[in-house]
């Protein structure tokens, strides 16, 4: 009763929200609330089909399952599968916690490594495994011994179910992914349950399922600096994903920083302030988006390419640039500049 009753205010604080924002379309219905550590909405086409608090309700706790499940520091499967690893023993894996680590393996390898799940001793050395992160930063001794020999997603070997950690030093972060693949089981639920056509925003990341027949669906992309730096239109079946400085970190002597973490440096990634990229695969929308911003102003179109990603945007603190396939598509916002059109190599 206590579910059903909250689930019902927050539908209710999400279709003002909603409508005193101008996003609120009349032909379908929102809901939202708080999962998987970020909040979440939902909107639902067409308006007066379904039985938005039963689907409301069935989407939460999937995600509320999925978040237990792999969370990077709070106990669950993910970290008892980190605390076997570190014995380098073998050990049957919660079947929750394989697709990450298949999933982390492909985009450590199409990354060129630039994406890395296995360095959670690196991220949890910037503060960032507590719900509040916080300093200090490691000093050059601690980041000089992390980054010798760091270890990698192929320093976990597998045979069927049964799993064993090769390096002391390996534990499993898969921020950059997880949500990823948590948005496309959220669209497979919303399938199975029946819903013809949605789009679901999880704290800014989202995808659609379908379309209304008379309109694509239309969101804005963030700006770093706040407020909105263009629009696109989705069609159904696509996934945008946006990797951003703003999102979780904190200050330090008067410098930011934030959660993406360079595996070539082992500090916080500089050059690019967030980067947005448009996908089929939500898990590899994600993965990218994490990637480009580490892959730096120069390089990041060469990881694009090499991650099979053909629009992308990048916001550095000068301009923004674009792939020319999503330059075509966004439209920027009022009085923001034109994007700078980047060609794949």
């Amino acid at each position: 009763m206590r579910r059903a009753t909250t689930l019902t205010l927050l539908l209710l604080l999400a279709t003002l929200l909603l409508a005193a924002c101008g996003r609120e379309e009349p032909d379908t219905e929102q809901l939202g609330f708080y999962a998987f550590g970020t909040l979440v909405d939902l909107s639902l086409y067409p308006a007066g089909q379904y039985d938005v608090e039963a689907i409301g309700t069935a989407v939460q706790e999937e995600l509320e399952i999925l978040h237990t499940s792999w969370h990077a520091w709070e106990p669950g499967s993910l970290g008892r599968t980190n605390e076997l690893l570190a014995l380098q023993g073998e050990f049957s894996a919660p079947p929750s916690v394989l697709p990450l680590i298949e999933r982390g393996r492909e985009m450590e390898a199409l990354s060129g490594g630039l994406f890395n799940p296995a360095l959670g001793k690196l991220v949890a050395a910037w503060g960032f495994h507590q719900d509040e992160p916080q300093g200090p930063p490691p000093d050059d001794a601690t980041l000089a011994k992390l980054l010798d020999a760091p270890p990698s997603m192929q320093d976990i070997e597998r045979n069927g179910v049964r799993l064993r950690g090769t390096h002391p030093d390996l534990q499993l972060d898969f921020g950059g992914l997880a949500k990823g693949l948590a948005v496309e089981r959220v669209l497979d639920l919303l399938a199975e349950l029946g819903v013809e056509a949605a789009i679901f925003n999880a704290g800014g990341d989202l995808m659609t399922l379908g379309r209304p027949e008379t309109r694509p669906w239309r969101v804005g992309i963030r700006h770093p600096n706040g407020g909105v730096l263009g629009s696109i239109e989705l069609d159904g079946g696509e996934a945008l994903f946006t990797s951003g400085d703003y999102e979780r970190g904190y200050d330090w002597d008067g410098t930011r920083i934030h959660h993406v973490i360079d595996p070539r440096t082992g500090r916080p990634s500089q050059g690019i302030d967030s980067a947005t990229v448009l996908h089929h695969d939500p898990a590899l929308a994600d993965a990218a988006a994490t990637t480009l911003m580490i892959a730096g102003p120069e390089a990041w179109p060469e990881y694009a390419r090499k991650m099979g990603i053909d629009h992308a945007l990048v916001v550095l603190e000068d301009r923004i640039e674009a792939t020319p396939a999503l330059a075509d598509r966004v439209q920027p916002g009022r009085d923001r500049e034109p994007f700078v059109v980047r060609e794949l190599p």
